[in-house]
């Protein structure tokens, strides 16, 4: 039997509405919080998969000031004496928690070293490789800020519709070298197999 209080305050949530994201992030928060008070492992092999899971987990970074980012050749976040990978105290690491307890993904540029601009650049190689362009001299241009009295000035308006026609120009070509990349990937395979 359940009974509800007099200021219960139950609120619907609509797919797609602004707060959906936050309130299955928060549901599934408290849902797994303690994931070992509702499964207990009954055999062998599942004893062996938590076992694994938690080894695995040991090393993997839980939060920016986790010491496992030292693996990684990362500084953590205010660091002190006495950080050694594999150790954290963090409730991440716990074995009634397996991970389930923080966010395990952390944006690309906090692990990875690179800004969006580096990710860019790096898509942008790819691209003229892949369709047998040259790569862009870097000293070849002088970049500086327009200024309104300048010829070439756009207002933002226009500027911004240049950069989606840009955008859509870029478009078939990628489409074509990523079918390019995927079929030279798959003849690759199939020479790997048929050897």
């Amino acid at each position: 039997m359940v009974r509800f209080g007099a200021k219960f305050d139950a609120q619907g949530v609509l797919a797609g509405s602004k707060d959906t994201a936050r309130c299955i992030g928060y549901l599934t928060k408290y849902l797994t919080k303690q994931l070992g008070d509702c499964h207990q492992p009954d055999s062998d092999a599942q004893r062996a998969h938590v076992e694994r899971l938690a080894d695995a987990l040991r090393f993997e970074p839980c939060s920016p000031t986790c010491a496992n980012w030292l693996r990684y050749g990362i500084q953590p976040r205010n660091p002190r004496p006495g950080l050694v990978p594999g150790a954290c105290k963090g409730k991440a690491h716990r074995y009634d928690h397996l991970g389930y307890a923080g966010r395990r993904v952390l944006v690309s540029r906090k692990w990875s070293g690179k800004t969006l601009a580096d990710h860019r650049g790096d898509r942008q190689a790819w691209l003229t490789d892949m369709l047998g362009l040259p790569a862009a001299d870097p000293t070849r241009y002088r970049w500086e800020e327009v200024q309104p009295e300048d010829d070439d000035f756009m207002p933002p308006g226009r500027r911004l519709l240049r950069s989606v026609a840009d955008r859509l120009s870029w478009e078939h070509p990628l489409i074509e070298a990523r079918r390019r990349a995927h079929e030279a990937a798959e003849d690759h395979s199939a020479t790997g197999r048929a050897a």
